[in-house]
């Protein structure tokens, strides 16, 4: 019968996978942290029980949260990542030569340390030369960062533990502060059929912030429903007015530059979450 793993992703309605072993288990300072080997989708990490990336469908998320707003803005060369410590976003980031220096911030050591001995393909990229990492409070480097960055991305878990000053009003507000005049955020904003309510409040927190507010979308499997929301913010570029020229060739396994402006378009449900 083997062993299975179910995510409870509401009191009546989970997701499950079949687990070949655990290669590790721990309780950090502040989550728990497992890192096991799924028959479906390879090496997997999960945080609280919740999946956070897994090597068969990882791609999706990196891909879509880094490749947006670096293809919006026309030339990130300071970009930070807040959470991410799988390092899938800055293998993302570092795709775009502009990019001088991504900064990697996140509270928790351990899910650095693991990600890069179980899960290499994602991680390798985090001892670029052209990457900084820091082990430290993302809430608060946002707080002490002055028009710092050209982009930040914000890839945090759900807004429980660790992670629910990354979902208020008062850090997009830092994060504005933290960016350059013509700066650029995104963060994940989980999905539209279990988490309606978060997404209607942090696009109306964003949009009162930043004049160009945008909610995007992409396929994952493997997170709460399969759709999965994204919120950007921008002080002046238009993820829809991006010229054709700006767009480069690059390696990618979902996000395209047609799918830059298709995933824009929503379901009539979703969109009406930003009214």
């Amino acid at each position: 019968m083997g062993i299975w793993f179910t995510e409870k992703q509401t009191e009546n309605f989970g997701i499950t996978a079949k687990i070949n072993k655990t290669h590790h288990s721990e309780e950090t300072d502040f989550q728990k942290l497992d890192m096991v080997e799924t028959a479906e989708w390879g090496n997997m990490l999960l945080l609280d029980d919740m999946v956070m990336t897994s090597e068969k469908d990882e791609f999706v998320y990196h891909e879509m949260l880094a490749h947006v707003p670096l293809f919006t803005h026309p030339n990130p060369k300071e970009v930070l990542v807040v959470g991410g410590g799988d390092g899938g976003v800055i293998r993302e980031v570092l795709k775009h030569r502009s990019v001088q220096k991504a900064v990697l911030v996140d509270i928790d050591g351990k899910v650095i340390e693991y990600s890069k001995k179980y899960l290499p393909t994602i991680a390798g990229s985090l001892d670029h030369p052209r990457v900084e990492v820091r082990v430290a409070d993302g809430f608060m480097h946002i707080a002490e960062s002055q028009k710092a960055y050209d982009v930040i991305m914000v890839d945090s878990t759900e807004p429980v533990g660790p992670a629910v000053n990354l979902f208020t009003k008062g850090f997009y507000d830092g994060i504005s502060k933290a960016l350059k005049d013509d700066g650029i955020f995104v963060a994940q904003t989980d999905n539209p059929w279990f988490k309606a309510d978060l997404i209607q409040q942090v696009f109306q927190d964003v949009k009162e912030i930043f004049p160009v507010t945008r909610l995007y979308t992409a396929n994952i499997p493997t997170y709460p429903s399969g759709l999965w929301t994204f919120t950007l913010g921008s002080k002046i570029h238009d993820p829809l007015k991006v010229k054709e020229d700006r767009f480069f060739e690059l390696e990618t396994k979902y996000y395209t530059a047609p799918l830059h402006q298709a995933c824009f378009v929503l379901p009539k449900f979703v969109e009406d979450l930003t009214k």
